[in-house]
């Protein structure tokens, strides 16, 4: 009689009925469901219809070859353990069968003690293969969905968004500014039911206050001074898809409110409409501050923060990924050289071990930038290490316990005697922004990226600069 819990399933393939009812009366006390078959065909339909724990598997039957069961099981069920069984003579056929990914097999005749002592060692094998194959796909992981890196605690942040994703449930991602919180948000996205679906992003620190709730919920026609249309927000356009609202906790506390709203009911209004709309989002959010001490400082509603933290996860600065930060290195420097028409295809050893030492207090984003400087602004096969800028490549290296590099309050340049003669910042930034637009062919957009400026700064400050030089020039006059 079969045990009261089954925990295999179990297929039993043999054409002579006495010997099947002999081996299912063999195996009647383990705990097994026996299904059992008497042709390849039938083998074949039952594999096909439902998974099996194990297959015992006659190699002489009338119809199929064995041997012939068995290859197509191992390659439609891989984690199907197979005991095939031989008749005596044919040790032969037994050695293929094993070659070809059977578990183990039995000489006939063999009594029960050998039969349950076989299928269960093939058990066993099978599913301690099963969780060594589950364990190297969960922390051999090179990259995953953007992200590039095989670092523990990379692959524990693989492992929630894979657990995440399929859910509903609103995802709060932390980490320091230029770590992937977008990336990280598109890949919970990427591996969700509703990646068919938009996925929209809105940067809360980006957008004006004023404006930040007609981005969200969009506005009517006169709702407001330059309203001269009616206008979808973010919800409306994520509706069946995902709402990523990115640095979260720069949202004014007003518009927190209704955003909770939101949250809890699925419905909002417009800007300046009384109608009420229903859509159905999923919620992603992000902050590179620590959200409980903003909610502390009571610059963040605290039902709020329960509402968006449900699923936690935090993305670890470059500092602390060990030797990550040398494979996304090489990835940049394939990727921007092909950009650039340019040669580069490795790092000199002593320009990996700047690299690696390094602090990175901008994380991914100052990483892709360095190597964009390097880039434009030099051509070879391998990057030596006197081509890094600085901080990176200067003498006393920032270390891993370093900040953020401090932006110095003069120049000094050799003067006659030795002596130094200190210059104004602006000169200095005024020579370091011309040097870089000329280097980028007069392209502000590049330079802005490589200075880590952006192009409204680049032109503010070369506008400001201009005006000083000629405000010392009427004054020497």
């Amino acid at each position: 009689m079969m045990s009261d819990q089954v925990t295999h399933r179990v297929l039993l393939v043999e054409d002579d009925p006495p010997l099947a009812r002999v081996y299912c009366e063999y195996l009647r006390d383990e705990p097994m469901e026996i299904v059992s078959v008497d042709t390849g065909k039938k083998a074949l339909k039952a594999v096909s219809d439902g998974p099996f724990d194990a297959l015992i598997l006659d190699v002489q039957l009338p119809d199929v070859s064995g041997l012939e069961i068995l290859k197509k099981v191992v390659e439609m069920t891989p984690r199907t353990a197979v005991v095939v069984i031989t008749a005596h003579g044919s040790i032969n056929m037994a050695v293929d069968a094993m070659r070809s990914g059977a578990s183990d097999f039995l000489m006939k005749p063999f009594n029960a003690e050998r039969l349950i002592f076989t299928l269960r060692n093939a058990l066993e094998r099978q599913e301690l293969k099963g969780i060594v194959q589950t364990l190297r796909r969960d922390f051999e992981r090179d990259g995953y969905c953007g992200f590039i890196g095989n670092s523990l605690e990379m692959q524990a942040v693989y492992r929630i968004i894979e657990s995440a994703a399929s859910s509903k449930a609103t995802v709060f991602i932390t980490g320091e500014s230029g770590t992937g919180k977008e990336i990280c948000a598109e890949a919970v996205h990427a591996q969700s039911p509703r990646k068919e679906k938009p996925f929209i992003a809105l940067n809360c620190g980006a957008i004006p206050q004023e404006l930040m709730e007609s981005e969200i919920f969009g506005h009517v026609k006169g709702a407001f001074t330059g309203a001269h249309a009616n206008r979808d927000g973010a919800a409306t356009l994520a509706d069946g898809g995902t709402l990523f609202l990115d640095e979260i906790c720069e949202m004014d506390l007003s518009l927190q409110v209704k955003l909770l709203r939101f949250i809890q009911t699925g419905g909002f209004q417009k800007v300046g409409s009384s109608h009420v709309e229903k859509v159905d989002v999923r919620f992603i959010c992000a902050t590179n501050k620590d959200p409980w001490s903003e909610v502390e400082a009571g610059r963040f509603r605290e039902d709020l923060y329960y509402r968006l933290h449900v699923i936690p996860i935090h993305l670890p600065p470059l500092r602390d990924r060990g030797d990550d930060v040398l494979a996304i290195a090489r990835h940049f420097l394939q990727t921007i050289a092909a950009e650039e028409g340019k040669t580069f295809k490795a790092f000199a050893p002593d320009a990996e071990e700047l690299i690696h030492r390094y602090a990175w207090p901008g994380n991914v984003r100052q990483l892709q930038n360095v190597i964009r400087n390097v880039t434009v602004l030099h051509d070879a096969e391998v990057v030596q290490a006197g081509m890094l800028p600085t901080p990176v490549g200067c003498n006393g290296i920032g270390n891993r316990e370093a900040g953020p590099p401090q932006r110095e309050a003069s120049s000094a340049v050799p003067g006659a005697g030795g002596t130094s003669r200190i210059r104004p910042l602006w000169q200095v930034e005024q020579e370091l922004i011309s040097e870089a637009i000329r280097a980028c062919d007069g392209n502000v957009s590049r330079a802005a990226a490589l200075l880590e400026l952006s192009p409204s700064t680049v032109y503010r400050r070369l506008r400001e600069a201009e005006e000083k030089a000629g405000g010392d020039s009427n004054a020497a006059e």
